[in-house]
């Protein structure tokens, strides 16, 4: 059984890394004493303010049990008196000391008895004053408890009252700064990332639509120097990682850290560096670095958590860096270490609070705990892992928050797991969906379905496995956009949470000599629906809606093939027009099959000999092809479509070798991410046109391309063309003219790379890279319906990332979020007339009557290799058609 990552445990992390960005609770009591300095001036009320005051000074030192009795004491005497400021203001004291006891019933209590006597008292500013502070109390005590919606409300009325106040003065204003910063905080609890994003510029006084951050506004944000702006930099630095903008976050928090230095906050600081590390965390895990790269940017984060452990002056954040330093120590294999470190850090754990933030810091440490138990060769001691967890629920159950508890059990569960005690795992694992049910908490309900799929297949029972299953994937399908919204980190770990469900079912499903006509149905819809999940992770939003269709609905000629890679095995389910599914299987492990995908791409260099090629090329032919020649002759498909999965995508089909010939030599050829996102019409009319950008000069670092004037010159000759050229070709032209003459075919012959990573995929403009965003917001200013679709979009001088595995995703995700019917693109870059060629043949053949994208691109290719200057597969293989082949 393998638990390589924690399920559930980065998403559950969110609320606890947000805490980090101010230190609410401990500041609440200071906020309400804003107010004492006014009322000291009543004699009568003397001797009430010295206990407050007692107690604001017994409640920084952690006496929290002597501070609530000084308190009770206090508001007694004010209400004797009577004064119902003070009592107010004594009261909402209480009320944050009885949440750092976990006591919040009565802390509930305390702040609705507050609020009701403010409310009761004649509107004064004094009475203002401790009512909009109240207000602002009662908000972190409600999100403490999980509930984000009611504190929004709190904050918004807290705001409402210093806004009365006056915003001319500093005070208030920093106040309303400080509200802005924790509804940020709600926000993010709700999955509204980009809300929170403009509700923290707003704060910090910068008006723009979109979370990009330009240097204007880093130069803007240099002039905000006061604490509260700080602590909204380092906030917005948190939330511009989680929605992927990683060098934002990292120029954003270095800009905070560098305005808090001179301060002296040393909680500030320490909070800021613990986001550094973060930050720096998920910039290593991009897949287009270097290994050395990989190596300096980890070490630089270990280090900033090293920092903020030193420099807090809070237990919970010196905690937090430390349990974040032993999750990235565990991610590096260093064992040892983690296992020393974890033991230090069990003691420190209990001694936390009774709050959320302390119960989440019991989980977080027993997951790594159980992870480490499960890499290491001797597994540290768990004798206290069982207690720590029954604390930590009996904590949640107290705080009265079922998701935490479901948390906690869900733990419990992974405990018994490891155990090999699969009654007592399952039996868990049942009550924790009960607390977590799909239709409250679909967030949580898909991992326990996930893990009660583990548990019964750990049991042999396939059926009910699978059943669990796929009620994870279906929780997993109604998320999409959701689950990545509301994760706490962009690299959350979507092939550890989320991709192993998808094959896990599947190997479930087709785990048998003749799979049923269900299951491979079944099988094929889980692996679309996982192409579909993993374009939602790469743009961090549902990335397109679907239908499902057909393959005898779309062409009867063609054929569509579906190869899954498993751990131990390749799964290849075959459609055929008018038939039941098919099924084969290849018993050649992941490793091996990518050893082999490996070698023929990096054969695909124009200097390699065929000797060097085919062998590889043959391999995948006899693997993926071979078994299907049969039926796919039978039923005379001239077309064959590639669901492809994994590494297979980083070669194109076209090279594959039957022995005598290029697949490419006996069929038409296209890829796809799913039937379900195609749009699967054949193109009205043959009357072409297309506006054509290119770049042929050396520009912004990138060398020159000189063979695209011929391209476009060709391209022009067959279709009428409208060119940006060089310094023509920038963003505002090309939007201005596809709003103006909107075009079937948009052709650009440019500087482009493709990456798994959406901020590294883009093409180069005259003055700008394109970003596959900003693309989509571009082709998006056309009028949608008015203007016909994109037909077809061409990307001539693009290049896969190198050293980035999955970078095809870029591509695939430009497919789909150009709104293009088709997308032809190259993986890596031709600079040589064989592209200009290509693309003039493809148009060429394309205005043909009765001739299909799919087939003109057959056509195009084959002219290529029958030339001898132009018959290495290193000029004709690179380019691919994605879409609608039609």
């Amino acid at each position: 059984m393998s638990f390589l990552h924690p399920p559930f445990i980065q998403h559950l992390f969110r609320w606890f890394r947000l805490r980090r960005l101010a230190p609410l609770l401990l500041m609440v009591l200071f906020l309400v004493g804003l107010a004492v300095p006014v009322m000291a001036q009543r004699q009568s009320s003397t001797t009430g303010l010295e206990l407050m005051q007692q107690a604001q000074r017994l409640n920084q030192q952690r006496r929290y049990q002597e501070a609530i009795a000084l308190l009770q004491q206090a508001a007694q005497q004010f209400a004797t008196q009577p004064d119902l400021l003070n009592q107010a203001t004594a009261l909402s004291n209480l009320a944050t000391v009885y949440a750092h006891v976990g006591a919040w019933q009565s802390a509930n209590g305390a702040i609705a008895t507050s609020l009701e006597l403010l409310q009761a008292a004649p509107t004064t500013t004094e009475q203002q004053r401790i009512l909009a502070t109240t207000w602002e109390i009662q908000g972190i005590l409600q999100l403490e408890q999980g509930n984000a919606q009611a504190a929004l409300t709190s904050w918004t009325r807290a705001a409402r009252e210093y806004e009365e106040l006056g915003t001319d003065h500093t005070t208030f204003q920093n106040r309303l700064v400080s509200i802005q910063i924790q509804q940020a905080q709600a926000f993010q609890v709700l999955g509204l990332m980009p809300r929170a994003c403009q509700t923290l510029l707003t704060a910090l006084q910068i008006t723009t639509l979109t979370c990009e951050i330009t240097p204007d506004t880093l130069t803007a944000l240099n002039r905000s120097s006061s604490l509260e702006s700080i602590q909204a930099m380092n906030a917005l630095g948190h939330v511009l990682r989680v929605l992927g903008h990683l060098e934002a976050s990292q120029q954003v928090l270095s800009l905070a850290l560098q305005q808090a230095q001179p301060l002296g906050q040393r909680q500030l600081i320490a909070a800021i560096q613990l986001h550094q590390g973060n930050t720096l965390q998920a910039i290593a895990n991009q897949p287009t670095l270097a290994p050395d790269q990989v190596a300096q940017l980890t070490q630089a984060a270990l280090t900033a958590y090293q920092q903020a452990a030193q420099q807090a002056t809070q237990a919970e954040t010196k905690l937090q860096a430390q349990l974040n330093q032993l999750s990235l120590i565990l991610q590096q294999g260093d064992l040892d270490t983690a296992q020393t470190l974890g033991q230090t850090l069990t003691p420190q754990v209990t001694q936390l609070p009774a709050n959320r933030s302390g119960i989440i810091a019991r989980i977080h440490l027993a997951e790594q705990l159980l992870q480490l138990a499960t890499r290491s060769p001797i597994p540290p001691n768990l004798r206290d892992l069982p207690a720590l967890l029954a604390e930590t629920m009996q904590q949640a159950e107290q705080l009265g928050d079922p998701r935490l508890q479901a948390y906690a059990l869900t733990s419990q569960a992974r405990f018994e797991e490891l155990q090999h005690r699969w009654q007592t795992a399952e039996a868990i694992a049942n009550r924790a969906l009960t607390l977590a049910p799909v239709a409250q908490s679909p967030d949580i309900s898909y991992q326990v379905f996930w893990q009660l799929g583990r548990i019964q297949k750990a049991k042999g029972n396939r059926t009910e496995a699978i059943a669990q299953y796929s009620r994870a994937v279906e929780v997993l399908k109604s998320l999409r956009g959701d689950l990545v919204a509301t994760t706490s980190d962009v690299q959350f770990s979507f092939r550890e949470r989320v991709e192993p469900i998808y094959r896990e079912l599947v190997s479930l499903l087709l785990d048998e000599a003749s799979p049923s006509e269900a299951n491979l149905r079944q099988a094929r819809q889980v692996i679309e629906s996982l192409q579909l999940a993993e374009l939602d992770n790469f743009f961090r939003d549902a990335c397109a809606d679907t239908v499902p269709l057909s393959i005898d609905e779309i062409d009867p000629t063609a054929a569509v093939l579906y190869p899954i890679i498993l751990s131990d095995r390749l799964e290849i389910i075959l459609a055929l027009p008018g038939q039941t599914l098919q099924h084969y299987v290849v018993w050649q492990s992941q490793a091996d099959l990518e050893r082999v995908i490996r070698l023929a791409r990096n054969a695909l260099r124009p200097t390699a000999f065929a000797e060097e090629y085919l062998p590889p090329a043959q391999q995948l032919y006899d693997w993926l092809i071979r078994p299907a020649e049969t039926a796919l002759t039978t039923k005379g498909i001239k077309t064959l479509v590639f669901v492809l999965d994994g590494a297979l995508r980083n070669i194109p089909m076209a090279v594959l070798h039957d022995g005598q010939r290029f697949l490419i030599e006996s069929y038409n050829l296209a890829l796809t991410s799913g039937l379900q996102l195609l749009s699967p019409q054949p193109l009205q009319s043959r009357s072409l046109s297309a506006l054509v950008g290119g770049l042929s000069e050396a520009n912004q670092g990138f060398d020159p391309l000189p063979a695209v004037e011929q391209e476009i010159t060709q391209v022009s000759r067959e279709v009428p063309t409208e060119i940006l050229l060089n310094q023509q070709f920038t963003p505002t032209n090309l939007q201005q003219l596809i709003i103006d003459r909107p075009f079937p075919i948009l052709h650009l012959a440019t500087h482009g790379q493709f990456s798994s990573s959406a901020e590294q995929t883009f093409l180069l403009t005259w003055n700008d890279r394109l970003t596959v965003r900003q693309l989509d917001a571009l082709l998006k200013s056309r009028d949608e319906v008015n203007s016909p679709p994109i037909e077809l979009l061409i990307l001539s001088a693009c290049q896969t990332a190198a050293g980035d595995q999955r970078a095809t995703l870029g591509m695939a995700g430009i497919a789909i979020r150009s709104g293009a019917r088709s997308t032809l693109a190259s993986l890596w870059l031709v600079n040589d007339q064989p592209t200009a060629d290509l693309v003039s043949e493809f148009y060429r053949q394309f205005a043909k009557a009765r001739v299909n994208r799919a087939a003109a691109l057959r056509q195009a290719q084959l002219k290529l290799l029958a030339n001898p200057e132009s018959q290495h597969p290193f000029y004709w293989a690179a380019f691919v058609l994605v879409g609608n082949w039609l």
